[in-house]
C-alpha cells in the first residue's frame, strides 16, 4: 500500500511536538522526524532525547543524517522510534548499524543521498532491510527541487526487491510535488516524505491533494 510520510524538520523540540500532534489529529498514522547533527550536514536539528517521554499514537520514522548513525540508535530508541533509517554516507560499518537497530526490536532502513549509487549498500545486506529511503534531494535542507537522478536509483532497487522473498519498502524523500508524485510512484516507491509543502497553509487540505495527485 502506497503511503504519504509527513517529515519533520526542525531544531525546536515544542515545534516538533507541536507539528506531530498536527499529523496525528489529522488521522496519519505515520510521521518521519529528520535528524542532522551539524556535521552531515551544515544545519542541525534537534536531538531525538528531546521528545523521548512524548506521548503519540503515530508510529515514529527516525532518519538519522549524521555522522555514524549507530551512535544515534540508542536515543531514537529510548524516543519511541518504530523505524530507524541511517545515511550510509558518513557510516563505517552498514551491518553493525543494521544489528544494532535490530537488537533493539525496531524496523531498520538505510538511505542514499542524491550523489550516492545504489550499488554502495551492500547487497547481501539489501535483503534485511526493512526499508532504503532515496533522497531525492540533497540531504540536510528542507524545501528544495526534485532532482530526476532520483528515478533511475528508484528503479534499480526496485529490481533488486522484485528478486526479494522478504522485499524492503522503497521511500523517497525530498522535491516532492503534486506533478511529480506519480513518476515517482511509476517508478517503483512505495512510501514519499513531504516535508514543508504538507506543513505550509492547511495541512489537512494538503494531504487531501497529495493522496488525489497519487492516485490518478
Amino acid at each position: 500500500m502506497f503511503e504519504i510520510i509527513p517529515s519533520i524538520l526542525t531544531a525546536s523540540p515544542q515545534e516538533v511536538k507541536e507539528m506531530l500532534l498536527r499529523v496525528e489529529e489529522a488521522g496519519c498514522e505515520r510521521a518521519q522526524v529528520d535528524i542532522v547533527d551539524g556535521v552531515f550536514a551544515s544545519n542541525k536539528t534537534i536531538d531525538p532525547s528531546a521528545i523521548a517521554g512524548f506521548e503519540t499514537g503515530l508510529s515514529l520514522d527516525f532518519h538519522l543524517m549524521t555522522k555514524e548513525p549507530i551512535d544515534w540508535a540508542e536515543r531514537a530508541l529510548h524516543a519511541g522510534a518504530e523505524r530507524i533509517i541511517g545515511q550510509i554516507e558518513l557510516m563505517t560499518d552498514q551491518a553493525a548499524f543494521i544489528g544494532k537497530v535490530q537488537a533493539g526490536g525496531t524496523l531498520v532502513g538505510l538511505a542514499l543521498d542524491i550523489d550516492t549509487p545504489v550499488s554502495r549498500i551492500d547487497k547481501e545486506i539489501l535483503t534485511s532491510l526493512d526499508t532504503v529511503l532515496v533522497m531525492s534531494v540533497k540531504a540536510g535542507q528542507g524545501g528544495q527541487v526534485f532532482n530526476e537522478k532520483a528515478l533511475a536509483k528508484i528503479k534499480s532497487l526496485q529490481e533488486a526487491k522484485a528478486k526479494d522473498e522478504t522485499p524492503f519498502r522503497i521511500c523517497v524523500d525530498g522535491g516532492i510535488t503534486f506533478q511529480n508524485i506519480r513518476a515517482v510512484i511509476s517508478a517503483g516507491a512505495d512510501e514519499v516524505a513531504i516535508g514543508r509543502r504538507l506543513f505550509e497553509g492547511d495541512f489537512n487540505d494538503n494531504i487531501s491533494k497529495f493522496t488525489e495527485a497519487a492516485a490518478v
